[in-house]
């Protein structure tokens, strides 16, 4: 998904500190949204809020609306009905307000490839009329101090998606879309990202995410949106998700005949639960464990549809 977020010399960063605003309207606000684009509803009547410095997941299927709503959200789509704010101001015609506002940063990068790190973010810094201190900050950040002055040509795919990043925490935003913004990073750089993403939401920076990476979602998300089909599924934590729709299975292997055989028995099925104590008494039980539920298994469940 690629979306350009258009910037231009008077979106200077307002100067007080929002990490001291308060907190009680939301930073994000959708109210009965729909978007069509013709015969063809992309999304159906969403409604959503997301506090200031909460880390949220929206998640969901190709197709299901995620890159429509986003369109919607940094002014580059028009929505069919309805309503839908940031930061108070609402879209389409508030966007003047809101652009100074936010950061997106994309799946894709969009890097000036024949300039170095340093100076893509120093034509950045000059649109957001940003001081030139924060970009050697911001590339500390980041771990791309020592290829500061390497032109991005010669970047791998992490260090280009790091500089994206890099750019888009360079004026500061008090509102951050990320997509996908730890593909294509060796492990350690995942971590990196990912606690930095924490760091910004707790100085109140709200961030609206979007990942196939399940994983990823379990471990940083406040809360999370499924939409599927254009249409909201569930909105909960990830901890209640995985509360509310798990299912207790159990793993058995047991030899018979030389051979070893396995079994997935549900706890909740009284079949099941019978199976499991013919196995126990009457077969040589090489293994017996809890089968574990991820928030990846939610997902499928409430969307029938792989994450891939």
């Amino acid at each position: 998904m690629t979306i350009d977020v258009n910037l231009s010399r008077n979106s200077s960063i307002p100067k007080s500190d929002f990490a001291h605003e308060p907190s009680g309207k939301p930073m994000i606000e959708l109210s009965d949204v729909s978007v069509k684009f013709g015969s063809h509803t992309a999304v159906d009547r969403l409604n959503l809020t997301v506090n200031r410095g909460e880390l949220f997941g929206f998640l969901g299927p190709n197709g299901a609306g995620k890159t429509t709503t986003i369109r919607v959200l940094t002014g580059q789509g028009p929505l069919t009905l309805g309503q839908a704010s940031v930061a108070g101001h609402f879209l389409p015609r508030g966007f003047e307000l809101i652009k100074p506002l936010i950061g997106y940063i994309p799946d894709t990068e969009n890097h000036m490839e024949e300039f170095t790190g340093r100076e893509n973010l120093s034509l950045f810094a000059r649109l957001y009329d940003v001081p030139r201190s924060r970009i050697d900050e911001v590339l500390t950040q980041l771990e791309l101090a020592e290829a500061a002055d390497v032109v991005v040509r010669n970047y791998s795919k992490g260090m280009r998606k790091k500089l994206l990043i890099a750019r888009e925490l360079l004026h500061q935003p008090r509102v951050l879309f990320c997509d996908e913004p730890t593909a294509n990073l060796d492990a350690h750089s995942v971590q990196r990202v990912r606690q930095l993403l924490r760091e910004q939401a707790s100085r109140g920076v709200t961030i609206f995410l979007t990942t196939h990476d399940m994983d990823e979602v379990e471990q940083i998300c406040d809360r999370v949106a499924i939409l599927c089909k254009g249409r909201l599924v569930e909105c909960d934590t990830p901890t209640r998700f995985i509360t509310r729709h798990a299912e207790r299975n159990v793993a058995v292997q047991f030899e018979r005949d030389d051979q070893i055989f396995r079994e997935l028995l549900s706890l909740d099925d009284p079949t099941d639960q019978e199976r499991l104590s013919q196995i126990v008494k009457g077969e040589r039980c090489v293994r017996l464990h809890s089968q574990e539920f991820r928030f990846a298994d939610v997902f499928l469940k409430l969307t029938g549809q792989t994450y891939s």
